[in-house]
Order: C-alpha cells, then structure tokens, then sequence
C-alpha cells in the first residue's frame, strides 16, 4: 500500500472516530442503564444457526 493510501485511509478512520463518537457514546451510556438482556431470547436463534451450519456441513461431506 501506497504512503498516500495509508494517509488517506488513516484521515477516513479519523473522520468516521469523529462523526460516530457521540453515538456511540450515548449507546454506551443507554447500555449501561439497561436491565438484564434476555438471554435466552438471544441464545436460542444462535443455537438454531450453529445446528443449522454443522448439518450443511455434514451433507457437504457425505456428497
């Protein structure tokens, strides 16, 4: 990578610190006030996903 590309690429990261900060900020902040997440509503869809790509694979064997 060229040493303009890596000025240009470190000016972008920059700007997008500078344009996000005071959401993400705020995010942090709303997060921390939450209550508990529901960990169960969040766990099974993974579950579900996981199964889902071991048996793709399993079928991509056996062909």
């Amino acid at each position: 990578m060229a040493v303009w590309e890596q000025v240009l690429l470190g000016i972008a990261a920059f700007a997008i610190l500078f344009f996000f900060w005071p959401g993400a900020k705020k995010a942090l902040e709303q997060s921390r006030q939450a209550e508990n997440p529901d960990w169960k509503g969040a766990l099974i869809p993974i579950a579900v996903v996981i199964l889902f790509v071991i048996i793709l694979i399993s079928f991509a064997r056996s062909a």
